[in-house]
């Protein structure tokens, strides 16, 4: 079928190496489907793609990821998000995959969350590892909006290729980063690729968006209702803070099943040495 060589020619680009590697390979292939099929409604006009899989999809971070993270641009708790998660399923349907929503959205939370589940698209694909493993599985993609957004982002546009030609509203670089040191100042539990996404923006010299950081600072987290305006001293010294206290073994253990085999010998250089130097060539102002 036409639709199985489209797909099976996807997946061999990647040129996976063992059963994880085909895993991510699958799942990004229907992040960018569903990142499609939205750019086919209005979804873009009122939203924008950020977090670790816009840096992966858009960026090319070479560390793959799970879930589509979008912000409103202006605030509206009453969002709903279902119709554009039955819309995607529409769409996809008409290119062979079926998706099955399910929306997990309350009315009085900010942030709106659904899934587009699929178990079929395994059985389509041509894997070398993941069936003799075992490891295939319904793979799940979690979707969020948040619709009571921080005030101070800035955006640009995004060209997707597939599965067909689309735009993507995206945070720009320094409002990306912004999110991203949000959640390494703020997350409760150790997340590795976090730090991963951050020495890419280092590497990148990326400038943080400060008013978008200090925003979200005051709306969530240790920090909230305290009107902490950031710069880069206020985020060296408390990002060292964190850095202090980081158990490095289980920041590798969490993004290793996310990077490319080839790439996982570098995790074993992260400790909190490296970290502290990385901060100071990002903030130190040297």
């Amino acid at each position: 079928m036409k639709d199985i060589v489209f797909l099976q020619n996807r997946f061999d680009s990647y040129k996976c190496i063992d059963a994880e590697e085909e895993m991510n390979a699958i799942r990004e292939m229907l992040q960018e489907m569903i990142l499609a099929a939205l750019s086919r409604t209005d979804f873009f006009t009122k939203a924008a793609f950020h977090g670790g899989t816009q840096l992966r999809i858009f960026e090319g971070v070479q560390r793959f990821s799970e879930d589509l993270d979008f912000s409103l641009m202006s605030s509206h708790v009453g969002f709903d998000l279902l119709p554009y998660l039955n819309r995607v399923a529409e769409e996809l349907d008409a290119i062979g995959v079926t998706m099955e929503v399910v929306d997990k959205s309350r009315a009085a939370q900010a942030v709106k969350k659904g899934f587009l589940k699929n178990d079929s698209i395994v059985k389509l694909l041509n894997l070398k590892y993941a069936i003799g493993n075992g490891r295939t599985r319904k793979l799940s993609i979690k979707v969020e909006v948040d619709a009571n957004p921080p005030s101070g982002a800035t955006y640009g546009v995004a060209q997707l290729f597939f599965p067909f030609l689309a735009s993507v509203r995206i945070f720009d670089r320094g409002s990306a980063f912004a999110g991203k040191m949000h959640a390494l100042l703020c997350r409760e539990y150790i997340k590795g690729r976090d730090w991963f996404d951050f020495i890419w923006y280092v590497s990148m010299q990326v400038h943080l968006n400060h008013v978008f950081l200090s925003n979200a600072l005051e709306q969530h987290g240790p920090w909230a209702g305290k009107k902490v305006m950031t710069d880069d001293a206020w985020v060296q010294r408390n990002l060292l803070d964190v850095v202090s206290r980081i158990d490095w073994q289980e920041a590798r253990r969490d993004v290793r099943p996310f990077v490319y085999v080839t790439d996982r010998p570098s995790l074993e250089l992260w400790n909190r040495e490296l970290f502290s130097e990385l901060i100071e060539k990002a903030f130190g102002g040297g």
